[in-house]
């Protein structure tokens, strides 16, 4: 006997998939990992939907997205699957994405979406980025074999990811055609979020380093397409992944631990973009500069992601103060000159 289908069934099913293959790749700022975490978020729903509510995929409705139904989700992925608060937040995050398509195509689901967007988010503890200290990443990067083709690759990878500042995400799509060296001001065109392109400068040692590696170790340096750090398996045209990036930063971190304690055995990508990013700060580069290589949209966003105290916020503010005035005061100069 035939399953009857109801035809809101059928119609959220549609919606789903369009969603899913067609809307979501289409939004400039969705990267793959977003796009992994919208599915997983909906599949988790219909799983939800199936195991606590006997409601089966053929029999879905405008009802199955009630705003009781959704909390009561939250509750059962924090229990049955362990996901922590934030983990929680972007479940949520992209049921409403979904719920939002499909109130905007079908008006008969505006209710479900805006009690959707009325849920408060879990309140979720601000995450400390364990800092690096410059005697960690020295004892980071003099770990890595330089004399193998493997060793050599990732003492380039994590010297670059130091050097820059740069995201993991960032660094694993950058391809040869995006490096210029070989001139007079060398750097790197990274594509940021909002595939925002960005130049980051590069100092003589990375550099000396990316022509070592792309001469000695990389199948295809000629290949203006190939991914700098690219996928053994799956050859130069695949990123490696951020999580084997990760899981060799930790094989290193757990070497170096032995002759420097402070090294953190946890060891992951990002530290190295926030211990670069807290050493200018330290060695006394202006804040505007830092939020500039950072890729950040507003100065604030630096403050915050440096934890900046009070007194460093008028410090670094007081800094670029200084150097508009000193800007503006050249530009005078400079008018002035012209003007004679």
């Amino acid at each position: 006997m035939k399953k009857k289908i109801n035809q809101q069934a059928i119609q959220i099913a549609s919606y789903l998939h369009e969603w899913l293959e067609y809307y979501v790749p289409s939004i400039k700022a969705c990267s793959p990992h977003t796009k992994r975490n919208y599915k997983i978020s909906v599949t988790l729903y219909a799983e939800f939907l199936k195991k606590e509510k006997g409601i089966l995929p053929e029999k879905l409705n405008a009802e199955c997205f009630c705003r009781e139904y959704i909390m009561e989700w939250i509750i059962w992925i924090k229990s049955n699957r362990n996901c922590t608060s934030a983990t929680c937040n972007v479940r949520l995050s992209a049921l409403r994405a979904f719920l939002r398509y499909v109130a905007d195509r079908d008006m008969t689901y505006m209710a479900v979406f805006l009690q959707a967007e009325n849920i408060p988010n879990e309140k979720t503890p601000k995450r400390k980025v364990i800092g690096l200290s410059k005697k960690v990443v020295k004892a980071l990067l003099s770990v890595p074999n330089k004399r193998t083709a493997t060793g050599f690759r990732d003492f380039t990878l994590m010297l670059l990811l130091y050097s820059t500042a740069v995201r993991i995400n960032e660094l694993l799509t950058l391809k040869i055609c995006n490096i210029i060296i070989d001139c007079t001001k060398p750097h790197m065109i990274v594509i940021g979020k909002g595939k925002k392109k960005r130049p980051l400068p590069l100092l003589s040692k990375p550099v000396q380093c990316l022509k070592n590696y792309l001469k000695k170790y990389h199948p295809k340096h000629d290949d203006m397409d190939a991914l700098i750090f690219y996928s053994k398996s799956k050859g130069v045209y695949a990123p490696m992944s951020a999580e084997n990036v990760n899981k060799m930063l930790k094989k290193y971190a757990s070497i170096a631990h032995e002759t420097c304690e402070d090294v953190p055995l946890d060891l992951h990508a990002h530290q190295f973009r926030h211990a670069k990013a807290s050493h200018w700060l330290e060695n006394g580069m202006n804040i505007a500069q830092i939020s500039y290589l950072l890729g950040h949209e507003c100065i604030q966003t630096t403050m915050v992601y440096l934890d900046i105290t009070t007194e460093q916020e008028e410090k670094a503010l007081e800094t670029l103060e200084n150097e508009n005035q000193r800007n503006i005061a050249k530009k005078w100069k400079n008018g002035m000159k012209y003007k004679l």
